[in-house]
């Protein structure tokens, strides 16, 4: 039995001679009668998406069955060319673009975090439009949600630090640090946090160099002579600038101790019956005229002959 083959499509076309076949030759005509047509539309890949296009696919077929075969079995020069149209030509429907979430704001006690969402429409292989919310039809994906919800563990909280003391020289600043619940409300054992995270609790600080150690001196004392020259004393001390005791005082502007003082002496008026005379026992009559002491009311009643008139 001969088998016969063509190109199939809308108009028969006239069946060339076949190869031979099962080891024989075959004369006989073709069965022109039982061409039929294989013309069915076939869409590319992009048909789906955007604006895509159909090809039309034409195939060799054998006569008998109707079955694929090999190219080479139909004549190429009545290979009709394939054809090709457009299809889903209707604009593609708005749908939701939703990005990766971000890293949550928070580690723990609760942060948000967020993620994009857009409403786009593709016009074309590599190229779409972004959109209102309203365009998408379909329930809008949430933007941001809670995360990281557990709890965070005690931490260190310090307080500010002390002022430097002391006022001048080398010094230290002091804090108080505590083990905090994260919302600050409650306050731990020391324990609960971690040891090798504690701040420092004392830093060493300085306010400028401290002055020199001077020379204090205290009042005068009450004079020696309750009449007359005497000598009355008061304290003189090297203190620090903290009010310690101190030998690093020079002594060449060391204020004096002591000094001489005076004291009044009573003067008894004389009464014109009273004789103005020199008492006996004073000797140094002549010396208190000679250096001008009558001026002082001890050596005038005690020498009142020698100043009487000076």
């Amino acid at each position: 039995m001969c088998v016969f083959h063509g190109y199939i499509f809308p108009t028969i076309y006239s069946i060339p001679n076949p190869p031979p076949s099962s080891g024989h030759q075959c004369n006989s005509l073709p069965l022109a009668g039982r061409a039929g047509q294989l013309a069915s539309f076939k869409a590319n890949t992009l048909a789906a998406a955007w604006t895509g296009v159909q090809r039309q696919e034409v195939v060799c077929k054998r006569l008998d069955d109707n079955s694929i075969v090999q190219n080479n079995y139909c004549d190429p020069d009545s290979k009709p060319p394939e054809n090709q149209r457009a299809c889903n030509t209707e604009p593609c429907p708005p749908e939701w673009f939703i990005g990766d979430w971000l890293e949550c704001s928070k580690t723990c006690d609760g942060g948000m975090r967020t993620r994009a969402v857009l409403c786009i429409r593709k016009i074309g292989p590599s190229e779409e439009e972004t959109l209102d919310y309203s365009g998408c039809l379909t329930h809008r994906p949430v933007e941001k949600e809670p995360c990281n919800n557990q709890s965070c563990p005690p931490q260190w909280v310090a307080l500010d630090w002390s002022e430097c003391t002391p006022k001048c020289g080398p010094g230290f600043k002091h804090r108080i640090v505590l083990c905090k619940s994260s919302d600050l409300s409650k306050t731990f054992p020391a324990a609960q946090c971690p040891e090798e995270s504690k701040p420092p609790v004392r830093i060493r600080c300085s306010l400028g160099r401290c002055p020199p150690p001077r020379w204090v001196t205290g009042d005068w004392g009450q004079c020696s002579a309750q009449c007359g020259l005497g000598q009355q004393m008061r304290t003189v001390q090297c203190l620090s600038y903290t009010g310690q005791a101190s030998s690093d005082c020079p002594e060449t502007v060391r204020p004096p101790s002591m000094q001489q003082c005076e004291s009044k002496c009573d003067s008894t008026p004389i009464s014109n019956t009273e004789e103005c005379k020199d008492v006996n026992k004073v000797a140094y009559c002549p010396l208190v005229l000679k250096f001008k002491f009558c001026s002082r009311a001890y050596f005038r009643q005690m020498c009142c002959k020698t100043c009487q008139g000076h």
